[in-house]
């Protein structure tokens, strides 16, 4: 036998070696393998629905690795049509469980989920969504909030909700149309949003309302799932929150995406995060599902680093680029793009190439700082299973206020001045940042999906159309926000239960 052959056949025993240690372990068992979410009920209509699977032996015990990318099978159909156009994937989470989410494109009756394993049906498959099961595009209301909520299992309040709204005793909103837009309308960009009868409509002030396509989007997304009340609001569509009088001056009701120790405006999801769940396996690839299946290598075999890339929006941001040149052995942080401080880029640059979000997790330890006003990433940086060192911040997001310190995330004093140590602490207690890092994992994966999302926005919707002691109106210079029209796949609206009495 030649040489080339002999190698050849040693590397083939190799390879099948190592293909034979890649199965070992436990394998999952159909029958004791669990299966839940709100992707298996017919009355929870999302983008992207979602449920999950987790891999269970024939002991019952649940594996906490993966027993393969590919061993779950899914498929989707409706007795009634030929073809259905759904598209599913299978995210291997690479502990054990997996997300599965899909997209409808179309309106189905008694719809049909196969969850196979080995070409055995897995738990209580096939799951049967009975009557119709109506797609995202789908101008279909549920009349009743209070029928809508149960079917979404929202919880019976946000604590951020009740703050917010807890400094007006009411809302005149025949007198903030007249004094919000002559307080902000000429220095900041804002939209005038009025909901009557379930439609939208809206006015804008300011240059820059480009951003308003995101409140436009959540509000035509959340009237064709369910109706809501009558209300009128106005959204700031800036960075900064707006209103900074004191609870005992005449304050005035602002939606904003962002707030403040020192500001009194009513906290929405930041639009980023609202984008990404209503484009979740559309035109966008960061959302808080793909980021379930792109963490990184395991734990043991990522960098011992505190990581982070941005731009120049804060000047903590400047120092923390000369921490990492000073420690390069602890940090790795560099700039890739400068806007504020362009003439301090000869020495803080030069600039680096932008890095995949999914190979930060390439990294253990994630450095969160504000940038003009709260990072809107640190959703997406709990959600790997690397642990988030987060700045002290006077701005917050709409959950901020549950998150825990040294629970969730490990604490940085907002200059800075003690991350050299947390990072230090994080390598010494490797097992106790490992559980912080999938304590503000998991945190994501209840508080932040689609549905929570949904059901936050309704709530606030709500609780403030309480507070409302006049008719909301559609005012002067106002103009309708169309649902788009869905000319392939036209939806039947078959619903006919009573509307709310609010």
């Amino acid at each position: 036998m030649s040489l080339r052959l002999l190698l050849l056949f040693f590397c083939l025993k190799v390879f099948r070696h190592g293909q034979s240690g890649a199965q070992a372990g436990p394998e999952p068992s159909a029958a004791k393998t669990l299966i839940w979410g709100p992707g298996l009920e017919t009355n929870i209509v999302l983008p992207a629905r979602f449920f999950h699977i987790q891999a269970v032996d024939s002991s019952g015990t649940n594996l906490t690795a993966s027993p393969g990318e590919n061993v779950f099978e899914v498929k989707i159909v409706s007795p009634a049509e030929q073809f259905t156009r759904i598209w599913i994937q299978v995210l291997d989470r690479r502990d054990g469980s997996f997300l599965v989410r899909y997209r409808m494109y179309a309106t189905y009756t008694d719809l049909h989920i196969h969850v196979l394993l080995k070409g055995e049906h897995v738990a209580e498959s096939p799951y049967v969504l009975k009557g119709h099961v109506y797609h995202e595009g789908c101008d279909c209301p549920q009349l009743s909030g209070s029928v809508w909520e149960g079917d979404m299992h929202c919880p019976q309040s946000f604590a951020r909700i009740n703050k917010d709204l807890s400094l007006f005793m009411s809302v005149d909103l025949d007198r903030n149309a007249q004094e919000i837009p002559k307080r902000f309308g000429e220095r900041q960009s804002l939209c005038h949003y009025t909901i009557k009868d379930n439609k939208v409509y809206v006015k804008t002030f300011g240059e820059h309302v480009g951003f308003r396509i995101f409140m436009d989007a959540i509000l035509l997304s959340l009237t064709r799932k369910v109706q809501l009340p009558d209300v009128e609001f106005f959204v700031n569509l800036g960075d900064w929150p707006l209103e900074k009088r004191k609870p005992t001056e005449k304050i005035h009701p602002i939606f904003s995406w962002c707030g403040s120790n020192n500001t009194r405006d009513i906290v929405m999801p930041t639009y980023d995060l609202t984008e990404s769940v209503l484009e979740t396996m559309g035109r966008v690839s960061l959302d808080m599902m793909s980021i379930q299946a792109n963490t990184g290598p395991p734990w043991s075999e990522k960098n011992a680093t505190g990581f982070w890339r941005g731009r120049d929006s804060r000047q903590e941001r400047l120092e923390l680029v000369k921490l990492s040149r000073a420690h390069p052995d602890m940090i790795d942080a560099a700039f890739t793009n400068f806007f504020f401080f362009k003439h301090d880029e000869s020495l803080y640059g030069p600039l680096v190439k932008h890095v995949s979000f999914f190979d930060f997790f390439k990294y253990k330890y994630q450095i969160n700082i504000d940038g003009t006003v709260a990072a809107y990433r640190l959703p997406y940086l709990l959600a790997g299973d690397s642990v988030v060192l987060k700045q002290d911040s006077g701005y917050y997001e709409h959950f901020y206020h549950e998150l825990k310190p040294w629970e969730h995330y490990i604490p940085v004093r907002a200059d800075l001045g003690d991350l050299l140590e947390k990072i230090q602490w994080a390598r010494d207690h490797d097992e106790e940042a490992k559980k912080i890092a999938l304590a503000g994992q998991q945190f994501t994966r209840n508080h932040l999906m689609g549905d929570s999302i949904f059901c936050y926005y309704y709530k606030l919707f709500k609780e403030y159309a309480k507070l409302q002691i006049t008719e909301p109106k559609v005012r002067e210079g106002m103009e309708p926000v169309e649902q788009p029209a869905d000319e392939l796949f036209p939806c039947s609206c078959q619903r006919t239960t009573v509307k709310d009495e609010l």
